[in-house]
């Protein structure tokens, strides 16, 4: 998947645990891979009537950039994946970036820079430490010590998930992902961390007979998978725990671990993916996000979510890819959900 989580639609009266704005630890993914969608003014004025204040953006978009000037809208900035492999090659590149893509904004609430999407495995893998420690020198040396870098992962980057506590990198991601997480321990601890992507629909839309709807939506009632101590209700909690598990076998675990794609799409694949089912995760995700805050190896709070994704965008592979949005370009809802807080 490419967040390539940040605009969410209307409030359902009856769920109390709805407010006025979205809370801070909760956004929307705004992709921009169509050629139907809305302006971005308008896309800005939609956010501000559901209450949005966080997004991503999988690429520095010069029109949306020149329109958050005029918002407070908190952003999350990606460096697109092809741009990895000059930017590792050497510290001029690195400059060159920060220049053109983040000096001239610098007065945006950018919160952080994520260095690739989705990019281990893979073939630009390799170039991720050096394009990210370049990026880093090179907002340092322009006095931007504040800049946040880190990158997104799939569940792809995992394998022996089940349970949990047996999930490690796969034999194609560790050596990437000790570099990675040895490279972020060397920075201050405020500045430590990742952008995980959490999709229980693949993983129940791959293997149906082993894995149960409910455990899926967060709406089993007993618990679904026992690991050790740990008792596992829904699939969000296992898959972001074997990242956890993960991360500790690679001495990452001070690392702050932030889901920064979640979703289901509504259509694209048959009776897995209607309105109904979508919503019904996404509803639940809020609530599991805000209220419950929390995964049984995680006691102490999660540090946030991306909804993914804003629009349907119909230029990205047909089937569920172009069905994950919480809006049509029209702007009209697909289903709601407690992301946005408007009557959309």
């Amino acid at each position: 998947m490419s967040y390539s989580v940040l605009l969410l639609v209307c409030v359902i009266a009856h769920h109390a645990i709805f407010t006025t704005s979205a809370p801070a630890n909760v956004g929307v993914c705004y992709g921009t891979l169509g050629d139907n969608l809305p302006l971005t003014s308008d896309v800005l004025s939609l956010m501000e009537r559901c209450g949005i204040y966080k997004f991503r953006l999988y690429n520095p978009n010069h029109n949306v950039m020149e329109a958050l000037r005029q918002s407070d809208r908190l952003v999350s900035i990606g460096v697109p994946n092809e741009h990895l492999a000059i930017l590792a090659s050497n510290l001029d590149q690195a400059r060159a970036w920060v220049a053109q893509f983040y000096t001239p904004y610098q007065k945006l609430n950018i919160d952080n820079i994520v260095v690739g999407n989705e990019v281990v495995p893979g073939e630009n893998a390799q170039y991720l430490v050096g394009a990210t420690r370049n990026l880093y020198t090179a907002f340092r040396e322009a006095n931007f010590p504040e800049v946040i870098l880190t990158t997104a992962l799939s569940a792809g980057s995992l394998v022996n998930t089940y349970p949990p506590s047996q999930a490690t990198f796969s034999p194609e991601t560790i050596g990437v992902m000790t570099d990675f997480v040895n490279l972020l321990m060397g920075f201050d601890t405020a500045y430590r961390m990742l952008y995980i992507h959490v999709y229980p629909y693949f993983a129940y839309a791959g293997d149906p007979a082993n894995v149960r709807l409910d455990y899926a939506l967060f709406q089993a009632t007993e618990p679904v998978v026992h690991d050790g101590d740990l008792a596992y209700f829904n699939l969000f909690d296992a898959i972001y725990d074997s990242f956890m598990w993960a991360m500790e076998k690679i001495n990452g675990q001070d690392i702050q671990l932030v889901v920064g794609e979640s979703g289901w799409p509504s259509a694209g694949n048959g009776n897995f993916t209607t309105p109904q089912l979508a919503q019904t995760y996404m509803t639940n995700l809020y609530q599991h996000v805000v209220v419950d805050d929390k995964t049984p190896k995680n006691p102490y709070g999660l540090d946030g979510v991306m909804a993914f994704a804003l629009f349907n965008e119909n230029l990205k592979p047909a089937g569920v890819e172009q069905n994950f949005g919480l809006f049509y370009p029209n702007m009209q809802a697909v289903y709601p959900t407690p992301f946005c807080q408007c009557n959309c």
